[in-house]
């Protein structure tokens, strides 16, 4: 028995000596040939991710949120946040996804030197709102561009499939609509061309409808907070208070520091003003003794009795 249990440790020593041994050949390896590494770790994740889709029945794709147009409604100003409320209800839009709309005339009317409502309002015309409107003609997405005529444009963004997501097509509208108010010297007329009517006897009504609009919209955001919903209004408010206080702490911090720095800086000269009396008290004694020195050296000597 004793022997049967001894044969069992010993072959359980060597088992695990063996098991030891492996793990250090195969560390060697993989490290020795990073390649192999990879292919490993690859094979390892499709194997995890296959388990994974088998589980939730659903392809895993933690990033598709960063595809989605869409923002959060209170990192927008209050006018900007107003709009998207408003435009939202009245075209049947979420207001996520219209906020992004809004944020994007916004930035392109700083930049193009356009009313940012005034693009929204064209938008609002020509699509609904609608990123994948197509008309009779081959006008695509929000702006309803003409893709096949501004090509070279969509060039920039990829290609001309880029008409049909929503910021591009909005880059490239309102860089159309600027080069046309320029070029006719005002609003109206711009919009005129904006809708290919500047050689017809009219445009259909159609520079009134979006300056009406574009009207209705100013009316809607001059008084924000009416355009919002009630638990919005908490939740805004909540955020710009906490902000605020944020600020103010931010503020007192830095006056702290200065003066913290300005102390310091007093004490600084304080010991760089008491250093150079201690200097100059040196100075003043080195003098005076050197004086004296010099006065007992010039004294005639007495004659000695």
């Amino acid at each position: 028995m004793k022997s049967s249990i001894a044969a069992l440790r010993a072959v359980c020593m060597n088992g695990f000596a063996l098991v030891g041994a492996l793990a250090v050949f195969c560390a060697l390896v993989v490290f020795s040939y990073p390649d192999l590494r990879m292919q490993g770790e690859q094979w390892l994740y499709g194997q995890l991710y296959e388990r994974k889709v088998a589980q939730v029945q659903l392809d895993v794709e933690h990033e598709a949120t960063e595809r989605v147009t869409a923002v959060n409604l209170l990192d927008l100003s209050e006018e900007q946040a107003a709009a998207a409320f408003w435009l939202s209800k009245k075209y049947r839009v979420a207001p996520e996804p219209m906020g992004a709309l809004v944020a994007q005339a916004y930035e392109l009317g700083e930049k193009r030197g356009l009313d940012p409502q005034l693009i929204l309002s064209v938008v609002a015309i020509e699509s609904r709102f609608n990123p994948f409107a197509q008309s009779a003609v081959g006008a695509q997405g929000l702006m309803q561009v003409m893709t096949n005529v501004h090509e070279d444009k969509y060039a920039n963004f990829g290609g001309t499939l880029a008409a049909f997501d929503p910021l591009s097509n909005m880059q490239v509208g309102s860089l159309i609509l600027k080069d046309c108010i320029d070029r006719f010297g005002g609003i109206q007329p711009g919009l005129v061309c904006y809708v290919g009517a500047a050689k017809l006897p009219n445009d259909g009504g159609y520079s009134s409808k979006v300056l009406a609009e574009q009207a209705r919209l100013k009316s809607a955001t001059s008084t924000p907070m009416n355009a919002m919903p009630p638990a919005f209004k908490q939740a805004f408010d909540k955020r710009k208070e906490s902000q605020q206080r944020e600020l103010l702490a931010a503020a007192e911090k830095a006056a702290a520091d200065e003066a913290a720095q300005t102390s310091n800086a007093d004490a600084q000269y304080q010991a760089l003003d008491a250093a150079l009396e201690n200097v100059a008290a040196m100075v003043d004694s080195k003098q005076a003794t050197h004086v004296v020195a010099q006065a007992g050296g010039d004294k005639p000597a007495t004659a000695t009795p």
